[in-house]
Formats: structure tokens, sequence, C-alpha cells
């Protein structure tokens, strides 16, 4: 092989691979009040990509809320809708997706989440959580005597699974939006960086 053919197959294969990562998925997990939908749409504003919220997406489609798909289906009947909005979305390119707090519980959406994105953390601790949440009545989970007890079970149990799927993590109880929105803007270029 001729030393122009390597060199043209060496910059077809470098374009190829900055164009896969260029149109990588973005996507955010975290607990309810994490600030997923605001800090994905204000990131998918700033890198000009289309933003999706999975939550939004259901309701959207099924033309209910989310308490009320809960209420008539239960959690598993919601959970079966998000795993297959999660699938449809992670066959997507160069979106910003903010998932729901529970679709890293299954073990399926978390192999599509890792394998289709760059997976960002949003993590808060459970006293911002619970403020952020407290007046929110379209939370079926947190409908319990002790909602801040319910944010702290269920953060004990996710908070293991969002770290197995992210590739970066921003505490968004620390640090204001637009501070979230460029560290997670910069983690991301600095990834395509390092694969290219």
């Amino acid at each position: 092989m001729s030393l122009r053919a390597v060199s043209r197959r060496f910059s077809e294969r470098f374009i190829y691979n900055a164009r896969m990562n260029t149109s990588k998925n973005i996507i955010l997990v975290g607990l309810m009040g994490a600030g997923k939908t605001t800090i994905g749409r204000q990131l998918a504003r700033q890198l000009r990509r289309p933003f999706v919220d999975t939550d939004q997406l259901i309701e959207s489609r099924t033309g209910v809320t989310i308490p009320w798909i809960f209420d008539l289906e239960g959690e598993a009947g919601f959970r079966r809708r998000e795993r297959e909005v999660i699938a449809e979305m992670c066959l997507q390119d160069n979106l910003v997706l903010a998932t729901g707090g529970g679709s890293v519980l299954d073990p399926v959406n978390r192999e599509h989440l890792r394998r289709h994105g760059f997976v960002v953390y949003l993590q808060a601790d459970v006293a911002v959580l619970f403020e952020r949440t407290k007046q929110d009545s379209h939370r079926p989970l947190l409908k319990t005597d002790d909602p801040r007890e319910q944010l702290q079970r269920l953060l004990a149990h996710r908070d293991p699974l969002y770290r197995e799927v992210a590739h970066y993590t921003v505490d968004t109880g620390r640090t204001s939006v637009a501070k979230a929105v460029s560290s997670i803007a910069q983690a991301f270029h600095g990834d395509e960086n390092d694969q290219r």
C-alpha cells in the first residue's frame, strides 16, 4: 500500500471518529431536584443541540402526567415506558438528554446510557434536593408522610448506580447553573479530545 493510500485512510478514519465524537449525546442523570431539566436546557442552548427530557416526552406521547401513569399503571408501568423512550433516544445523535431520577434502576437503561453518550451525574445533598422539591406536587415518589426521609432513601439506593454510569459528576448544590453548564461543556469537549 502506498504512503498516499495510508495517509488517506488515516485521514478518513480521523474524520469519521471526529464526527462520531461530536455527535455523541450528553446524558444527564441524578435524583429529582438535582437540576437535570434546568441545566439540560441551558446546556443544549449553549451547544446548539436539541434538548429532550424523558419524563416530558413520556407525558407528551401519552397525553397524561407522570403521576397519572403511576396511579393507573404503577411504577412498573412507568418504568416500562421509560425504558422504551431511553432505548429510542439513545439511538439518536447530538442530543442533550435529561433522564428520570429512577432510570438507572434498570440495568438495560444503564447499559444504553453508558454506551450511547457522555453521562453526567448531577449530584446534590438531600437538604438541597428537599428544598427544591418540597413544593412540587408532580413527584409521585415523594407523596409520603416524610418526603425528606424518602429522598434520603432514594439517594442511598441510587447514588452508586449514578456513579456507575457517569463519566463526569457535578455537584449542583454548590455551583450556579451557569457554572455547571460551563463545567459540563468543558468536560465533554475534553472527553472528545481524549478519544481522538
